[in-house]
């Protein structure tokens, strides 16, 4: 079974979790060997649920709600598949998308060899693959689409959870296939998910600096003013939220062509192999007298300095070949100096964290292989080194597939599972108020009583922390956009948090207070009607005997008219 989820990384904290929750219902129906998690892939989701310190340091350590509600997710998926299992078909068909990609490192891509550039049209892989799934008698099912192109519409400036350029072309194909259903609540899935998009960029306008708004499409990315810090790419859009609609629909609309036309079936039998790999130890002889290997990870001065699609700080540049004395003092300080045999592995690249090497509880960076990429910096020699070895266990694992004799593969080394449940540096939510005369739920600033389609309904309301809900629900939407109905005399919802033209902002104030804006972003074609916006939360509430419990509310804005254009 394959269950996809919206995350930038796959960690190893919720599988052992997932399975366990699995096995406890359906006992050893599903396990290791035949669960895949595969991330449809964002950079806007929640952090906090990794178990290494690289990646949770940004978020404060563990959040656990964040952790459990990716959990819960997972499961309910996969209940829900369980539940409605069927015999079915799959279908199979390929194309090409354009206009929706560049290459974000051209001038690495010029250092492969000529010949091999001239077997492709383009420094970018163009084809979209796409898997239509239906049941015998030919009723819709799903799809699964696979494209290179990160999900990075949404620049590092963003500050809304979302599920980016690829999330908005599942939302539009599954808002066409669930007629009348709100985001997530129908019964066909369309996921979008990704092939072989190791730098490839959605910002399809280029690099270019943002202080001159000259190119900066150069080997290091770099400005003459401002330096590294100031070369941004940009999307197709005036700003990001169109040019992830853009991007998205793009990919919808060829989707959506490649599903309708898919003749050609899949058949035959469905096998798998798995094996663990320590991917910071492994050695392949290639001859008598050449052995290739692996090294332990470490990351390099150009990892800090980002991507065009998310500059890094100071003044870390792209393609260094030289360390700074300055940085490396301090990681000498920090962490230790990287071992001779180390840099040599990693020559010419300067090492800045030798995470392989952290002598402490905790891991810093992963080392296992799985169905993903780790980091992109790398050195030619170590490219070479690792193509040749993970060609080398694919390869071992489908001489077993086509053997059938993957019962006999060896496990390997199971990542380990670190301790991480109580490691965090984020407090502990206390007590909230309200302002005076005020109730958690209550109005600050009222919608406008008449709008149109392409304008902005927008209301404030004493709000609470967002993570109550998610420490006290397992299904919650923060929001509602409801129209009157005068055939039922009832509210109906029409839009949910999930919704592209629905926008939730909380903002803290001091003394315990905070207030939450809730915005809809009106689109053309909307229906005429009377509508409202609602708002659903948790706060908490300081009790006798110094408890602190949590308390649901909810409110809603006044009723307004959206008109006829």
């Amino acid at each position: 079974m394959d269950d996809g989820w919206d995350g930038e990384w796959r960690d190893e904290i919720s599988p052992p979790q997932v399975l366990q929750r699995l096995q406890s219902r359906y006992g050893d129906q599903y396990r290791h060997d035949n669960v895949i998690l595969s991330g449809t892939h964002t950079h806007s989701g929640p952090g906090g649920y990794f178990q290494y310190t690289l990646f949770w340091i940004t978020s404060k350590g563990l959040i656990r709600p964040a952790l459990n509600s990716i959990v819960n997710g997972i499961v309910k998926s996969i209940d829900i598949a369980h539940e409605n299992m069927k015999r079915g078909r799959l279908l199979v068909n390929r194309g090409t998308v354009e206009n929706s990609q560049i290459n974000r490192s051209p001038f690495s891509y010029l250092e492969n060899p000529a010949a091999e550039r001239d077997r492709y049209s383009s420094n970018t892989d163009k084809e979209m693959v796409v898997l239509k799934v239906e049941d015998e008698d030919g009723r819709e099912l799903g799809l699964i689409s696979w494209f290179a192109v990160h999900p990075v519409s949404m620049n590092n400036s963003n500050h809304l959870v979302n599920s980016d350029n690829v999330g908005y072309a599942s939302y539009l194909f599954e808002q066409e296939k669930n007629k009348g259903m709100l985001p997530g609540e129908g019964s066909f899935v369309a996921a979008f998910a990704s092939s072989n998009l190791g730098d490839v960029s959605p910002n399809t306008r280029g690099p270019s600096c943002a202080n001159t708004g000259e190119s900066c499409d150069n080997p290091q990315s770099s400005c003459p003013i401002g330096g590294a810090a100031m070369c941004m790419a940009r999307g197709p859009g005036k700003d990001m939220f169109e040019s992830t609609r853009i991007i998205g629909q793009n990919l919808y609309l060829k989707a959506k062509e490649l599903y309708e036309k898919a003749s050609q079936e899949l058949t035959g039998p469905l096998s798998s192999a798995h094996q663990w790999v320590n991917m910071s130890n492994v050695s392949v002889e290639l001859n008598a007298t050449h052995t290739v290997k692996t090294c332990k990870p470490a990351l390099g001065h150009s990892f800090a300095a980002g991507t065009i699609d998310g500059v890094g700080a100071f003044n870390f540049t792209q393609g260094s070949v030289e360390g700074d004395p300055f940085w490396d003092q301090i990681r000498d300080q920090l962490l230790g100096e990287p071992s001779n045999e180390t840099k040599a592995c990693h020559k010419p690249k300067p090492i800045l964290f030798s995470t392989g090497e952290v002598r402490n509880s905790l891991g810093m960076q992963g080392s296992l292989l799985w169905a993903g990429i780790c980091h992109y910096i790398i050195t030619y020699h170590y490219y070479i080194n690792i193509v040749i070895i993970t060609i080398s266990i694919l390869l071992f694992l489908t001489s077993s597939l086509s053997q059938n004799s993957t019962q006999d593969l060896p496990r390997g080394p199971e990542p380990p599972l670190f301790n991480v449940t109580s490691l965090t540096l984020l407090p502990s939510l206390s007590a909230e108020n309200a302002p005076a005369n005020k109730k958690f739920g209550d109005v600050l600033e009222e919608v406008r009583r008449e709008y149109q389609e392409r304008e902005v309904a927008e209301v404030t309301f004493v709000g609470a922390n967002p993570r109550n809900s998610a420490e006290n629900a397992t299904e919650h939407n923060f929001l509602m956009v409801e129209r009157y109905s005068n055939l039922s005399s009832r509210w109906q919802p029409v839009l949910n948090d999930a919704s592209w033209d629905t926008r939730f902002y909380w903002t803290k104030g001091s003394r315990g207070q905070s207030n939450v804006t809730i915005e809809w972003h009106i689109p053309a074609g909307t229906e005429p009607g009377v509508y409202r916006l609602r708002y659903f939360g948790h706060y908490k509430k300081r009790v006798p005997l110094f408890r602190i419990i949590t308390v649901p509310f909810e409110g809603s804005s006044s009723a307004f008219q959206i008109t006829a254009p």
